[in-house]
């Protein structure tokens, strides 16, 4: 993956953006125990919000029962079927009720969301076809730049959902604009808090908490970057179908039994990036996965301390790099498994990143080690899970009072760093702040 690139926003008496371009290549509990059913758990929140413009489509069989004969897992016996195949009601949406707002711990913030039905893409015969690649550099989201979402009004602001969480080195979320750097007398403007891979360390990374996590054996929760024809906070089921991209061109899939063993397997995925270098005519979703591979950008070593050469190869991160050692035949699908696993515990800390160590090693137990999957697809209404995931808590209103910092890697949490020194409006004199004021303000750190 690739990714994003700064630019500055500034506004001379109202609000303007001009964000990042982003190229990336190669939920009110209803259970207080876990939330997670094999039985009942599907997959969409049958009237979730949905940040962007997939609010009207329609989620399909979202109460009817699931045929399991033709998608159960390979190897697994006919009566497991998919979940979701015994559901005779809908499951309530977690929209239904007060949102619940994510901890920062997705394995106990995934108990609180209850998970309504969903299709079964391969036995009703869905033919939008796409594929996964995968990336992880850590960048300032693109859907974190306010440019890139409706800012015409607060309430069209809203009903964009807002900006995706951004967070400083330290995994601590932090606003996603401020006031203007060059905020002075005689101007007012405000900008994007810059991106890590523009900036470094003092700039805002991806929050560790957006790794794809498991909601039970079959159906795993996550971020994409999409193409670019697709926007920002659009949600997407997959179902894999057990093939591959890889080869596709050829019409010879290389198939290996990792796909085969993720057929039948289901995601849903919140666009939070937006992909420019992402093939539109395949539908390639490329998939936020911690190990996944820097791509072009990278401030993932800047976060964890890790050279680019321990992170695995440069496009595909681990798994990639467990490829190419171990070979492309009669590997086993264990064997991969097993490397991944090794390397995403030499790459990612579980005591300093457990979000970055569960993410990457996801990627070897409920993605089964699977390069460049294939699916069917379909766009639906966003789990709250992935909504309360996504959202900004901060940078909610169009208005601000905090100041720009060129370091936030020194912001350890509390408050911000704000002024009440300028105004959007000119005072008599011309004058949008208070010299004095502002620049005492302006002389404080974190």
């Amino acid at each position: 993956m690739k990714h994003s690139f700064y630019k500055s926003l500034v506004a001379v008496g109202a609000l303007a953006m001009v964000g990042a371009l982003v190229a990336c290549g190669d939920d009110n509990p209803s259970n207080p125990g876990d939330g997670i059913s094999s039985d009942s758990a599907s997959v969409i929140g049958s009237s979730a919000t949905v940040p962007g413009s997939s609010g009207s489509v329609p989620v399909a069989g979202s109460s009817a029962n699931v045929p399991g004969s033709s998608a159960s897992i390979p190897g697994s016996s006919d009566s497991n079927p998919v979940p979701g195949s015994s559901a005779t009601a809908p499951v309530a949406s977690s929209s239904s009720a007060e949102p619940v707002k994510p901890t920062g711990n997705p394995e106990e913030d995934i108990k609180k969301y209850p998970v309504a039905s969903y299709t079964n893409l391969l036995a009703s015969g869905t033919t939008n076809k796409g594929w996964n690649s995968r990336y992880w550099d850590s960048c300032k989201p693109h859907c974190s730049w306010m440019d890139n979402v409706d800012t015409s009004s607060q309430a069209a602001y809203a009903a964009a959902g807002y900006t995706v969480r951004n967070c400083n080195i330290h995994d601590i979320e932090i606003p996603t604009f401020s006031l203007s750097r060059g905020l002075e007398r005689y101007w007012w403007g405000m900008e994007g808090v810059p991106s890590s891979c523009e900036v470094g360390a003092g700039g805002s990374f991806t929050c560790t908490d957006m790794a794809p996590i498991q909601v039970n054996d079959t159906l795993s929760y996550g971020f994409v970057a999409g193409p670019s024809n697709q926007g920002c906070g659009k949600c997407y089921h997959l179902q894999y179908d057990g093939s591959t991209n890889n080869g596709a061109a050829t019409g010879n899939p290389d198939v290996k039994d990792t796909h085969l063993a993720l057929k039948g397997k289901h995601m849903i995925v919140m666009a939070s990036n937006i992909g420019h270098d992402v093939d539109a005519g395949t539908t390639q979703f490329d998939l936020l996965v911690p190990g996944g591979g820097v791509g072009i950008f990278n401030a993932l070593s800047t976060q964890v301390g890790k050279s680019p050469e321990e992170l695995g190869s440069n496009n595909g991160g681990v798994l990639s790099y467990c490829m190419q050692q171990l070979g492309y035949w009669q590997v086993t699908k264990e064997q991969y498994q097993e490397c991944v696993m090794t390397m995403c515990e030499s790459v990612f800390d579980s005591t300093q990143w457990p979000h970055l160590n569960r993410g990457c090693k996801w990627l070897a137990t409920f993605f089964e080690a699977a390069d460049n999957p294939s699916f069917v697809w379909e766009e639906v209404e966003c789990p709250q899970y992935l909504v309360d995931k996504y959202t900004t808590t901060i940078s909610t209103t169009l208005e601000t009072n905090v100041l720009y910092s060129e370091n936030w890697d020194k912001y350890t949490g509390g408050e911000f760093i704000t002024t009440d020194a300028c105004s959007r409006t000119k005072n008599d004199q011309g004058e949008f702040c208070d010299p004095e004021k502002l620049a005492a303000d302006k002389a404080k750190s974190y």
